[in-house]
């Protein structure tokens, strides 16, 4: 009897533990999470400036001057 109450506790132990473990990761997990969505916001961000940037930084081709052969 003695055996199966120290198995039992054994398990209650184990149990207390995964259940924690569980909490810890369902908070790292929440907090990846949060910052997977701001790197997205930024890198949006960023995409939008470079768009704007390599636009800006080109010239229409018929304002180009033709080259010195023609």
């Amino acid at each position: 009897m003695q055996q199966l109450e120290a198995r039992i506790n054994d398990l209650e132990c184990q149990l207390a533990f995964q259940e924690q473990t569980i909490e810890d990761l369902n908070g790292a997990l929440s907090q990846q999470q949060l910052q997977i969505t701001k790197m997205l916001d930024q890198m949006k961000y960023v995409v939008g400036k470079v768009k704007n940037m390599v636009s800006s930084n080109l010239a229409d081709p018929s304002e180009e001057t033709p080259p010195p052969h023609y």
